[in-house]
C-alpha cells in the first residue's frame, strides 16, 4: 500500500481511494463497515487474531493480531489514513499515544477509555446531568455493601462486559451468590416499561443526526437483544425526549462517529440513559434496509469530515438475531434460508463466521412491512423458520 499522503485533499476533489481506512475488530460490525466503506470509495484493512474474519473476507486485507498488539496497532494506524474500531476491548493508552503522534482516530482514544470502564462512563454521565439509574462503586464483591444499597440490584463488571456478559441481576440477598468477581458497579434495577436505543452520529464539526427511537425487547436468560422494532411503540414526546437525551449524551462524550444510546423507559415515563456503545451496534442493524443512511455508511461519513446523511425511516422494521442454537457447535448449518427468504420483505445477513457455538452471533434477519404489527409477526415467523447449528452436536 502507498505511504499516507499529508496533503489535504483539494475541496471535493479526492484522490482515489477517498480514505484508507483501518478497522480494529474483524467481527460482523467491521464486516458491515467494510462493505459501506467500499460504497464511498474507500479501502479497509482489519487488524483481528482470527485468520480470514469475518470482516477480512470482505476488506481483502487483514493484520493477523491481537487488538491489544502494539506493535500491530501502530502498523495499522500509520499504514491507513485514519482508524476506527468495531470493538471495545482495545488498549486505549496504545491508541492515545498513537493520537498524540498524529495518526487520526475515531472516536477518538479518551472517549474509548471512558465508555470501556462502566464506572467512568456512569461518573461521567452522571457530572454531565445525564439521567441514569442510582449506582455505587463495588471494587470487591461485598454482600454487606449490596445489602446496604438493597436489592433488587444489578452488578456490572467494570470492563470486558458486552451482549449480556459481565452483568448480574440480583433479585435477594440470596442472588449474591453468583455475583461477578470483579472490580464493579452495582446500580439499581430498573423496572422498565420498555427499553429504547438511539442510534446518534455525530461528525467532526459537530454536526448531529438521530435515526428513529427504536424499541428493544431482551432475552430473560441471557439478556441479549431477542427482538427489535423500529420505531418504537411511544409517544411522539417520548421519541423526542428520548432523542434529545441522546444527543445530549453523545454531546458530554464529544464523540465523533456513531454511538449507540441504551435507555430505560419507566412506568412513570422516566427515560434513564442504561449503556452507551462507541460504535455501530445491533439496535442499528435494521438501518441497511430501512433508512436512507445505514448507520455504517453513516459511520464513515462522520469519521471522514464527509456530511452525514439523512436518517428517515423508510418502512417499519422489525429485527431478529440468528444466534448459534443451543446444541452444537463447529462448523455452522444454516437451516431454514429458503423458507425465510420466500416470505415478503425479508433481508437476511450472514456474517461469515467459521465456527459457531450455542449462543453466538451468526447473522440478523430485518423485516421490513407497511404495518409494524406485521412485520412483528413476520420475525416471529422467521424465528421458528431459521436455525444455525453445526456439524457437532453437543
Amino acid at each position: 500500500m502507498p505511504a499516507r499522503s499529508t496533503a489535504a485533499p483539494a475541496p471535493d476533489r479526492y484522490p482515489y481511494p477517498v480514505a484508507r481506512i483501518g478497522i480494529i475488530g474483524g467481527g460482523q460490525l467491521g464486516r458491515m463497515l467494510v462493505r459501506a466503506a467500499k460504497q464511498l470509495g474507500c479501502t479497509c484493512v482489519v487488524l483481528d487474531p482470527t485468520p480470514n474474519s469475518p470482516a477480512a473476507q470482505v476488506a481483502g486485507q487483514q493484520i493477523v493480531a491481537h487488538c491489544h498488539d502494539a506493535t500491530a496497532l501502530r502498523q495499522l494506524a500509520e499504514m491507513c489514513d485514519l482508524t476506527t474500531f468495531d470493538l471495545e476491548n482495545i488498549d486505549s493508552a496504545i491508541l492515545r499515544q498513537l493520537s498524540d503522534e498524529g495518526c487520526p482516530i475515531f472516536p477518538s482514544p479518551d472517549v474509548l477509555a471512558v465508555i470501556q470502564d462502566k464506572l467512568r462512563q456512569k461518573e461521567l454521565l452522571a457530572a454531565a446531568g445525564i439521567p441514569t439509574a442510582e449506582f455505587v462503586a463495588l471494587d470487591q464483591p461485598d454482600a454487606a455493601r449490596c445489602a446496604e444499597f438493597g436489592y433488587p440490584l444489578v452488578q456490572k463488571a467494570r470492563v470486558g462486559g458486552y451482549d449480556g456478559h459481565g452483568v448480574v441481576v440480583m433479585h435477594t440477598a440470596a442472588d449474591f451468590a453468583k455475583h461477578l468477581p470483579v472490580p464493579a458497579l452495582i446500580e439499581r434495577f430498573i423496572k422498565a416499561d420498555k427499553e429504547l436505543a438511539v442510534m446518534v452520529a455525530r461528525g467532526r464539526c459537530g454536526e448531529t443526526r438521530c435515526y428513529p427511537v427504536v424499541e428493544m425487547q431482551m432475552h430473560r436468560a441471557t439478556n441479549m437483544l431477542d427482538l427489535l422494532l423500529a420505531p418504537a411503540r411511544v409517544t411522539d414526546a417520548i421519541a423526542a425526549a428520548a432523542t434529545q437525551l441522546a444527543v445530549r449524551t453523545v454531546e458530554a462524550l464529544d464523540g465523533v462517529g456513531v454511538f449507540g444510546i441504551e435507555l430505560f423507559l419507566t412506568h412513570d415515563g422516566q427515560l434513564l440513559v442504561n449503556e452507551v456503545a462507541p460504535r455501530t451496534h445491533n439496535s442499528g442493524h435494521y438501518t441497511i434496509e430501512a433508512c436512507f443512511t445505514d448507520q455504517f455508511e453513516q459511520h464513515l461519513r462522520a469519521i471522514t469530515g464527509l456530511p452525514l446523511g439523512a436518517t428517515d425511516l423508510l418502512m417499519p422494521a422489525a429485527m431478529i438475531n440468528l444466534l448459534g442454537a443451543a446444541d452444537h457447535s463447529g462448523r455452522p448449518v444454516v437451516n431454514g434460508l429458503r423458507a425465510a427468504l420466500a416470505l415478503p420483505g425479508v433481508a437476511v445477513h450472514l456474517y461469515g463466521k467459521a465456527d459457531t457455538r450455542p449462543g453466538r452471533k451468526m447473522g440478523h434477519v430485518t423485516v421490513l412491512h407497511p404495518d409494524l404489527e406485521q412485520a412483528r409477526q413476520l420475525a416471529e415467523q422467521v424465528r421458528t423458520l431459521m436455525t444455525i447449528t453445526g456439524e457437532n452436536a453437543l
